[in-house]
This record gives structure tokens, C-alpha cells and sequence, in this order.
């Protein structure tokens, strides 16, 4: 919910703050006093263009900030706080959240998002489900053709649908670009597996294992070194262990060093002969491995050169294919891979066909669903659109949502099977949304960029969020000059609906009518001064008298007291009525 909103030399405003309320607030005032930069103020926080004449004359810049607070008890919707989050913004000590944007006099514009500079995208994302502003030009994003589709999808509520569309229609065109580019580049890819192919063959030739590369290495230092390693051993055997000819072992010599020591009886020399047997079996124990050792040095001239051979044999794989030979290995493992991604044997592409066939196939049925259903709610929305608009001075207008789609053809890519025949798949489905009026019997039926006037764009988007209410996730609604070209009756409808929508919408509206202004919950009067400034106390809230004479003063300009009686006899009446309105619902 928006809590409030700040102006700084915006237009006609020097400086302007108004605290909304959370269901209906109304601004008024004199023409050309300003109310309608509020509009243009949070038409600038939805990312509206910024536009340099709009900064007041003679300053740098205009500036607009907005405090919103937590939709939820629990906080803001997950797409804000995804958003806050992407930015590394942060709300304020009482849990509400500060957006803000400036426009230069050189027309460059900023943003700012929870205390950080961010890209205005980010602020239009921002504000995509907490408000929808609907003036007379900012209600230009009905007339697009994206916008209408998305009216008749929450209406009818495909939105889940759309998205599951959406996705079926992504792998479909993965597969169709995959099996595109294995045709288109079949040669490359055939000698590419030709190469791949080759480096693997060699490889399972030589069978390397890993880490045989290392175990080689040192195999080689020691067969090159057999006689030399050879000598070492049995030179160190004889002196541990001895044999006929040689002189005492050391072994003996120790074991017999340990007698001498305890036959004197001493106690420390008792505890060094002690140490002198461990020693002593330490190295009968050498002795022992040597022998071993010696054994396994067989005197084969022939396994040097298969040893050298075999290394030869990985040294010429570790040049092609990696710089040791586990790099050969992964190499191996990553073309294996590599083969299934790039075959392009017939069976394959064959197979691909399939996939893509089959893709095409369901997108066409759950197309053909979607469009079925938006047919179907098309039909309910524009009769009750067209039911509301009676309510607001346009009895004799209808409103219409015309479905409808662009015939596809087998060979195009974009197409696929509906029915018995063929439609031109977009992002969102098969069909073209437009809402049309027709605006009295025998009227052409226009396009309403076309058939409607600003008021009356105005109303026809009133008519769309009042049938919508239940549909639409957008919290705050602003509308301006809702009210053009209409009065008495009419005018006291149109406060009514609004009145309605406020009980499930937060809905900001800027008016020049007292049957509507009457309605609010919470009344802003904007006046300029002598000199046709507008402070911060040139904005006023109204209530009691002050509300009458203001209400008075919008029915007729004189302050008497039949213009008072009739200003409270609105008030009087707009409570009756908004407590006596229900809302239309969607369906």
C-alpha cells in the first residue's frame, strides 16, 4: 500500500506531501492549481518517460518519492522483496519501503530503490504489481496489444496456463534450433566426430592408466640403476647379518655389546643393554627386508626397454591430448560426451524429428485450450464491462474483446497443428487480443486508441478494474479525470464505483467532481498561491467544514448556504451509497 507521497518542484508544485488512505483518497482543486501532477507523479515512480518540461521552471530538477508500506502482515509480495533483494536495497526501521525518482532539467532521470541508486527498469519492476496508473495519457498501456491480452487472461484466469504455454513452447524451439543446426552443420560436425573418434581410439590402443605415467618414471630410475641399487643391499645384508666369510655382523656385535652390560649387574647399564636388544632385533629385522628386497631385483635386460617403450607410448598421448596423463583421461571422458551431443547419424536425427514433431503437436493442443478459454471469457468480459460503462455515462457504448488469430502454414517455424488447421504460435499463445467499442448503435467497431476519448478511456479502464477487482494483484489503482464529460447522476455513479473498488483496492483519484469527491475516504486540496506556487501548505487535507465548503465550492464556486446544504446532503448520500454498492466480481 502506498503511505505517502512526496513532490519537489514537479510542474506547478514546489513541494508537496500527502498521506494516503488505504482505501479511497481524492485530490481536487482549482483548475491549474496542480492536482494533476500527482498523477504524474506516480506515473513517474511506474516508469512512465520522464519529461524535462515537467521540472518547475527555474530548478535542476524534479523529484518524486514514495513510502510504501508491507502488503502483508507478514511483509511485502515475494516480487518485492525478490526485487529489493536483486538490488541489495533494504527497508526503513519501521518496515516500510522508500522508492524515488528525479528528473533533470537536462531531462536525465534516476532512480533509487530502498537507499540504492538502481536502473529504472528495476523501479517500473518494482511498481508492476503494487500499482496501476490510469490517466489520460498514462492509460496508453491499454491500447497496446499486450496489455489488452494480459486484461482477458486475468479475467479468465490462464495466467498458470500461460506460463505453462510459455515453457512448452521454449523446448520446443530448443529442440527445432537443435535439430536445425545438426542438419545445417552436418559436415562440421562430421569432422569433428571423425576427430574425436580417432583420439579416442588411439587412446583405448594404449589403455593409459591413471598415475601409470608416475609409476613408470620411477620404474625406469630403477631398473637404470639395478647393479648399482644391487650392491648397496647385499653390502648392507652382510654388515647386519654376516655370512662365512665376513667379519662379526653388527647384529652379533650389538647382541654381544647387551651381554657385556648385564653381566656386571648395574642397573643403568642394565637399562642401555636393554636399548641394545631393541636395537639388535631393529636390525635382524633390516636384514630380513634386504634379502627380500634383493629378490625382487630379477636381472631382466628386456623389461628396461618395454618400460621405456610403454612411456614412449604415453608421452605421444600426453602431447596430443593433455599435459599428464590424467588430463588424457578427462580429454577421453569429455570427446566420449562430446560424441553423443554432436551424432548425427540418420537414427538420431531421426529421433530428433520425432521429439520436435511431438512438441509441435502438444504446444498445438494446449494453444488450442488456452484459446478456447480465452474465447469463452472474452464473451463474459466484455458484457460485464459493457454493463458497468452504463453506470458511467456511456449507456449507449459497448465494449467488446475480440479473439482472434494469424493463419499458420506447415512450413513455417513458427506455426503449429490447431484443430484441423494451422496458427502462428507467439509468446503468449496463438491468439490477438483487442478490446473494441462501439460507441452507440450503428457506431463502426474501433479499436478504443481509436473509438475512445481520453474520459472515456478513462471510464472503460474504471469498468475493466471494477469487473476485474477479485482478478487484479495490483493493491493501489490511480485514476484521472475518470470523470471527464460527465455529471450529476452519472457522476455520482462513477464516485460510487470507485467507492466499491476501494474495498479491495487502495484507488487514488484526482476529480473536478463533488458527486465524486464526496465518496473518499480521505479528501487533499491542492491550491497555489498569488504567485502560482504550491508549497507543502498549499496541500490540504480536508475534513468537517472545511471538506463542505471545498464540496461546495466544486458544485458552483459560491460558499452560500444552499451550495453547503448540498455538499452535505453528497456526503450524506455517498455513505448511503457505498455502503448500499457491491462490487462487481469477476466471472
Amino acid at each position: 500500500m502506498l503511505q505517502e507521497l512526496r513532490i519537489v518542484d514537479l510542474g506547478v508544485i514546489d513541494e508537496a506531501v500527502i498521506e494516503l488512505d488505504p482505501g479511497f483518497t481524492v485530490v481536487t482543486g482549482e483548475t491549474g492549481a496542480g492536482k494533476t501532477m500527482v498523477v504524474t507523479a506516480l506515473g513517474l515512480i511506474a516508469g512512465a518517460r520522464a519529461n524535462a518540461a515537467k521540472v518547475r521552471a527555474g530548478r535542476d530538477r524534479a523529484a518524486v518519492e514514495t513510502r510504501w508500506a508491507p502488503s502483508t502482515e507478514h511483509g511485502f509480495l515475494p516480487a518485492t522483496e525478490a526485487t529489493l533483494g536483486a538490488v541489495g536495497g533494504r527497508v526503513d526501521e519501521d518496515g516500510t519501503l522508500i522508492a524515488a525518482r528525479t528528473v533533470g532539467a537536462d531531462g536525465r532521470s534516476r532512480a533509487h530503490l530502498g537507499g540504492r541508486a538502481v536502473p529504472l527498469g528495476t523501479l517500473a519492476e518494482l511498481a508492476e504489481p503494487l500499482i496501476a496508473v490510469h490517466g489520460q495519457t498514462e492509460a496508453i498501456t491499454l491500447l497496446r496489444p499486450g496489455p489488452q491480452r494480459a486484461v482477458l487472461d486475468r479475467f479468465a484466469g490462464v495466467t498458470a496456463d500461460v506460463a505453462g504455454y510459455r515453457e512448452l513452447r521454449a523446448r520446443w524451439q530448443r529442440l527445432a534450433a537443435d535439430l536445425t543446426e545438426r542438419r545445417t552443420r552436418a559436415r562440421e560436425r562430421a569432422q569433428r566426430e571423425q576427430l574425436l573418434r580417432a583420439g579416442l581410439a588411439e587412446i583405448e590402443s594404449v589403455a593409459p592408466l591413471p598415475g601409470e605415467d608416475r609409476q613408470l618414471i620411477d620404474e625406469v630410475r630403477r631398473l637404470q640403476n639395478l647393479d648399482g641399487l644391487r650392491a648397496a643391499a647385499a653390502q648392507a645384508q652382510q654388515a647386519l647379518t654376516g655370512d662365512d666369510d665376513a667379519a662379526a655382523p653388527a647384529a652379533a656385535l650389538v647382541h654381544g655389546a647387551a651381554q657385556q652390560l648385564d653381566a656386571v649387574g648395574d642397573p643403568r647399564l642394565a637399562e642401555l643393554a636393554g636399548q641394545l636388544r631393541s636395537a639388535s632385533l631393529t636390525l635382524a629385522d633390516v636384514g630380513t627386508e634386504l634379502s627380500g628386497y634383493l629378490s625382487t631385483l630379477d636381472d631382466d635386460p628386456g623389461r628396461l626397454t618395454q618400460v621405456l617403450e610403454r612411456q614412449a607410448q604415453l608421452r605421444g598421448l600426453i602431447r596430443r591430448y593433455g599435459e599428464d596423463l590424467d588430463a588424457v583421461c578427462a580429454w577421453a571422458r569429455s570427446a566420449a560426451q562430446e560424441l553423443l551431443d554432436l551424432d548425427t547419424s540418420d537414427d538420431r536425427l531421426a529421433h530428433l524429428e520425432a521429439e520436435v514433431a511431438e512438441a509441435r503437436r502438444e504446444l498445438g493442443r494446449v494453444a488450442g485450450r488456452l484459446s478456447g478459454e480465452r474465447s469463452s471469457a472474452a464473451e463474459r468480459l466484455g458484457r460485464l464491462v459493457t454493463a458497468e460503462l452504463a453506470s458511467l455515462a456511456m449507456a449507449r457504448a459497448t465494449v467488446r474483446v475480440r479473439v482472434g488469430q494469424r493463419p499458420g502454414d506447415p512450413a513455417d517455424p513458427q506455426s503449429v497443428p490447431v484443430d484441423h488447421g494451422w496458427r502462428v504460435a507467439g509468446p503468449d499463445g496463438i491468439d490477438q487480443v483487442e478490446i473494441v467499442l462501439v460507441a452507440h448503435p450503428g457506431a463502426p467497431e474501433l479499436p478504443i486508441a481509436k473509438g475512445a476519448s481520453g474520459g472515456e478511456l478513462s471510464r472503460v479502464m474504471l469498468a475493466l478494474e471494477v469487473v476485474l477487482a477479485d482478478a487484479d494483484p495490483v493493491g493501489t489503482m490511480v485514476f484521472d479525470e475518470v470523470d471527464a464529460g460527465v455529471g450529476g447522476r452519472a457522476a455520482t455513479e462513477i464516485g460510487a464505483r470507485l467507492a466499491a473498488l476501494a474495498g479491495s483496492h487502495q484507488v487514488i483519484v484526482v476529480t473536478h467532481l463533488a458527486q465524486v469527491a464526496a465518496f473518499a475516504d480521505r479528501h487533499y486540496v491542492v491550491d497555489a498561491d498569488s504567485a502560482g506556487r504550491i508549497g507543502t501548505s498549499n496541500v490540504r487535507l480536508v475534513t468537517g467544514r472545511d471538506r463542505e465548503r471545498e464540496l461546495a465550492r466544486m458544485l458552483g464556486g459560491t460558499n452560500g448556504p444552499a451550495a453547503r446544504a448540498h455538499a452535505r446532503d453528497l456526503l450524506a448520500g455517498a455513505g448511503r451509497s457505498a455502503s448500499a454498492t457491491p462490487l462487481r466480481r469477476a466471472g
